[in-house]
């Protein structure tokens, strides 16, 4: 099939000859029209997804093989839509008797070498974070998925809120390496998912992929790329001689391969502090030398460009900037909008990746401007990494913070655009 121009928004027939597709970049904002832009994709799939079903298919898309869950509004339809799907891919789909159970049957398969995942929400994320933290500690690859809601407790079951911000990052106890990706759209969603696990992956680190009610539940058309398209990242496997495998072991790049349990190599998991053998430790240089590895693996030149991601819009003039994420990004991208054509010089920060946060391009754009807008369905969560970020910033080239102004909503109703704007102005 001869692929024109206006032949782009044709799904290729699965009898269609075979080609090679080049990988679109994730790295980059809005990734699948990117490369449609620059001419690099030669085939998509246009379809209609939620954002739930938009999370479970690029899972299965990457190769996400096991999922074990529990049922919670409002993520329901990611268990739904993976137990209908999965096992015509060769993988394995368990609902387990709670979220607890959950995340240790996805630790489990991860370890067994399986690309692995869970989905929650609220009160169920809660109940992840002593086996998440399990995750941090053993560097198990996975992929945690909370669709938030309202909260503390039940909260709003069916409404949207962005509470989980700070327990995305913190939530479990101690110095651990976290990474938390934040889509904004349905689109995003598949895009992002994806991109989780290959981080998942190539990091040996459990990612949040944290959505919220209002994106998981709408629906909206999206641009998928041809299956062949997608870059799928696999863990580092052992090369060496069984017997002198380190499963925690020192690297060039700071990331020990893992092989996978019943593949020939002795590997022991513990969340006691381990040696590179794995096995529990006292010995505090050890405990030092394997604590400060699992962070400084992320700090790596070639870890902070593939995992911080920021969309900067109207920034190069901007004196006043909104920073948002997930669904309240969208609201504030059209309060930007509505500036620009009343003369405000304003601009939108926007964190794809939360945490961590992205310590080159936030800082240089809170340096240069004098006011900054942080709206949240919180009580004010991601506003004290800005003001951190800004104040840094501030001591570090000795001028004044900018003002850094709150707008929180915790009613169950979204920010509009029209009170950002109102911000924007005053």
């Amino acid at each position: 099939m001869a692929v024109t121009p206006s032949s782009l928004n044709v799904e290729i027939p699965a009898s269609a000859p075979a080609r090679r597709h080049p990988k679109i970049d994730l790295r980059v904002v809005d990734p699948v029209r990117a490369a449609i832009r620059d001419g690099s994709v030669i085939g998509v799939r246009r379809t209609t997804l939620s954002g739930n079903d938009a999370v479970a298919k690029g899972a299965l898309e990457v190769g996400a093989r096991f999922f074990a869950g529990y049922p919670i509004t409002p993520s329901s339809e990611i268990l739904e839509y993976v137990a209908k799907h999965i096992f015509r891919c060769g993988g394995t789909y368990l609902q387990m008797e709670d979220e607890i159970s959950s995340i240790a049957a996805a630790i489990g398969a991860a370890l067994g070498g399986v690309k692995s995942f869970t989905a929650t929400s609220g009160p169920g994320f809660s109940l992840k974070q002593e086996n998440l933290g399990y995750a941090c500690l053993t560097e198990c690859p996975l992929v945690v998925v909370n669709v938030q809601r309202g909260g503390p407790s039940t909260g709003g079951p069916t409404d949207v809120g962005q509470s989980d911000v700070m327990q995305a990052r913190w939530g479990t106890h101690g110095d651990h390496p976290v990474v938390v990706v934040a889509p904004y759209s349905v689109q995003e969603c598949y895009e992002e998912t994806i991109r989780a696990f290959n981080l998942s992956e190539r990091y040996r680190i459990p990612v949040i992929v944290l959505t919220d009610a209002k994106i998981s539940q709408m629906k909206e058309p999206v641009t998928l790329p041809a299956q062949d398209a997608i870059p799928i990242v696999n863990r580092a496997k052992p090369i060496g001689t069984q017997q002198g495998y380190e499963p925690f072991g020192l690297s060039p790049t700071g990331i020990p391969p893992l092989a996978g349990m019943g593949e020939g190599y002795r590997a022991h998991f513990t969340g006691l502090y381990h040696g590179r053998d794995g096995l529990p430790t006292r010995d505090p240089k050890m405990i030092e030398e394997q604590m400060l590895r699992i962070h400084a693996k992320l700090e790596t030149p070639t870890a902070t460009a593939e995992i911080r991601k920021t969309e900067t819009y109207f920034i190069d003039d901007a004196d006043v900037i909104v920073v948002a994420y997930g669904i309240t990004a969208r609201a504030a991208k059209d309060a930007v909008v509505q500036a620009r054509r009343e003369g405000l010089r304003a601009g939108l920060l926007r964190p794809v990746t939360l945490w961590p946060s992205d310590a080159e391009v936030l800082p240089e754009v809170l340096g240069r401007v004098r006011k900054v807008v942080v709206p949240e369905l919180n009580l004010g969560q991601y506003i004290t990494e800005i003001q951190r970020l800004a104040y840094e910033s501030a001591r570090r080239n000795q001028i004044v913070p900018p003002e850094i102004v709150p707008l929180n909503r915790v009613d169950m109703q979204l920010i509009s655009p029209a009170q950002i704007l109102q911000e924007l102005r005053s």
